[in-house]
């Protein structure tokens, strides 16, 4: 683009001509109460607002959008809000996973066919940030993301708790019969005591810290708590970046590249982070035209350390890593092994980036010589139990079942498993290996977080807390214990997984990057042969669309019709 040449705004398509429609737009826009020198000339900013009342993550967003209008109009642009789906995590069911492809279709289709010039995209919940930034990677005009920030450590009675992980461990401790009721009120009040995201190592914060690497967001914006004063200064220096991207024409396709997924993959690998995280980069990547496999992550797995001692597989809390020095410290301790020359929304490479930050908490982040683990969280599987791949963080399992042999427990759904979990007469013992089937993309539907199944009352018991659990569902961000997920194919297309019965005999060998059902392979051709596929979820709707267009988790879960960078024509203005 023509430095500061109004004439080549996108959006002088809809405003610049001397034509009845253009008549028609300014008029529309006076109608609103727009001057002519409110927009005449200026970049039109869409903000692509995730606020919802039923979205905590994000109740913040009702203001903090006014603070990204200040810096877009103090750049000189002109900013429109719109609405974009919000998809909140703890409310929406079976699974958020189920819309992150329709929020990234609304996104594209929001930019697309409106008079914009650039966005600025704000979210933060799990299925949020991974859905705007398909959504802008398709579209590809210039963009930058607002993360919504974690919120306050949790508290209860002097001990600080950390969203989901310490959800589940009461939840544990309760069905063994070692905590009581009247906790829960005390622990419902103390664990989310303000706007914004988890603040353990979860999904959101994962992926605000991949974007942040990835070069989509402004340095040192992936950690800042919600409700710090810094958040709002970041929103407004994010809204006057935007206008300056819009001048440069600097877009995604300009930032992204394979080394910034690579780079992606290592912060990933180095600070815990979810198991989500390698379906939403394959997908993001299938957007960029890039591909991207999950065995992408073992070839970084054995030589990234896990330096960010966060929960729920380290110690501390996202205040504590932010005020460590955040993403930008951990990416210069792990600079030797990154590609320092990706590009930044910033107009500057990730090397320079990261230059002013440093590590101001060494137990929070953790030098390459005295790592929380040796090796990345994150180790993908396979075998004839996941031809095409599971996922399993061995940094929260108990280090015993890092390698083990076990007869299956086989529960054929979601309500089998609540159904009979808690059966003292259910054959299991800590050897066992629980199995959790259709719950996968098609199965779930939507492939929920099912994938930390509960441990049997009988055994919570006998004080045990962890045992091998496998599923082709998802886990939270914030889930630990030795949970093998997103074995593919799922049990709804016939995946292996679908096939098992009690008894089967799995061995997982993590070291090894394997998963095997110990079966003959005449035994699993005749079950295969006998298997009848399930009737579909839905017969109509979105759902209809999601389940003959969804992708298998090894392919990101994204639609085959979305996948690619190939060009989409821009709307006629008539």
């Amino acid at each position: 683009m023509a430095a500061r040449d109004p004439s080549n705004l996108r959006s002088a398509r809809w405003f610049g001509p001397d034509d009845m429609r253009t008549l028609s737009h300014r008029a529309r826009m006076k109608q609103m109460g727009y001057g002519s020198d409110d927009f005449d000339g200026k970049p039109v900013i869409a903000i692509l607002n995730t606020w919802s009342d039923l979205n905590p993550c994000h109740a913040h967003f009702k203001t903090r959008v006014d603070d990204v209008k200040r810096g877009i109009v103090q750049a000189g642009g002109f900013p429109v809000e719109l609405p974009a789906m919000a998809l909140g995590e703890v409310f929406m069911k079976p699974s958020t996973m189920l819309y992150r492809n329709l929020l990234s279709m609304q996104a594209e289709e929001q930019l697309r066919a409106n008079p914009v010039d650039g966005v600025v995209l704000m979210g933060g919940c799990d299925k949020t940030v991974p859905g705007l930034l398909m959504g802008a990677f398709s579209m590809n005009l210039p963009a930058i993301f607002v993360p919504a920030g974690p919120m306050l450590s949790g508290n209860w009675r002097g001990e600080r708790l950390g969203s989901g992980s310490d959800i589940w461990k009461f939840w544990a401790d309760r069905r063994a019969g070692s905590a009581d009721k009247s906790m829960q009120e005390g622990i419902e009040s103390g664990i989310a005591r303000s706007p914004g995201t988890c603040m353990t190592m979860g999904t959101a914060s994962t992926m605000a810290a991949i974007t942040e690497t990835l070069g989509m967001s402004l340095p040192g914006a992936a950690t800042i708590p919600a409700v710090d004063a810094a958040h709002a200064r970041m929103a407004s220096a994010s809204g006057r970046r935007i206008v300056d991207m819009v001048w440069e024409d600097l877009k995604p396709s300009d930032i992204i590249s394979p080394a910034s997924f690579d780079n992606a993959i290592k912060i990933a690998l180095a600070m815990g982070g979810s198991t989500n995280a390698v379906i939403h980069l394959v997908a993001l990547a299938g957007r960029a035209g890039i591909k991207l496999e999950p065995e992408r992550f073992d070839v970084f797995s054995a030589e990234t350390p896990f330096i960010v001692n966060v929960r729920p597989s380290g110690k501390y809390l996202m205040e504590d890593f932010h005020f460590a020095g955040g993403v930008g410290a951990a990416l210069k301790v792990l600079a030797d092994r990154l590609d320092l020359t990706t590009r930044t929304v910033g107009g500057i490479s990730l090397g320079e980036a990261i230059a002013p930050f440093d590590v101001y908490l060494p137990d929070v982040i953790r030098p390459l010589d005295n790592p929380v683990e040796p090796a990345g969280a994150l180790v993908v599987l396979k075998g004839s139990l996941a031809p095409d791949g599971a996922v399993i963080k061995r940094t929260a399992a108990e280090p015993r079942l890092l390698k083990h042999r076990g007869p299956a427990l086989v529960f054929k759904d979601y309500n089998d498993m609540t159904a009979r979990i808690d059966d003292p007469g259910l054959n299991v013992d800590e050897n066992s290996v629980l199995v959790l089937q259709n719950s996968g993309p098609n199965g779930g539907p939507g492939m929920p977080e099912w994938g930390q199944l509960p441990i049997p009352k009988k055994l919570l018991e006998k004080g045990i807390r962890d045992m091998i659990r496998i599923s082709d569902a998802r886990m939270s961000g914030t889930s630990y214990g030795a949970c093998v997920v997103h074995v593919a194919p799922e049990s709804f297309v016939g995946g292996p997984i679908g096939l098992l019965r009690d008894g089967d005999i799995i061995e997982m060998d993590i070291d090894g990057r394997r998963l095997d059902v110990l079966m003959a392979a005449e035994e699993m051709e005749a079950r295969r042969k006998a298997w009848v596929a399930p009737v579909r979820k839905y017969e109509r709707g979105y759902g209809a669309m999601y389940s003959r267009h969804v992708t298998q988790a090894n392919l990101g879960c994204d639609f085959d019709f979305l996948t690619g960078n190939a060009p989409t024509a821009e709307p006629e203005i008539h």
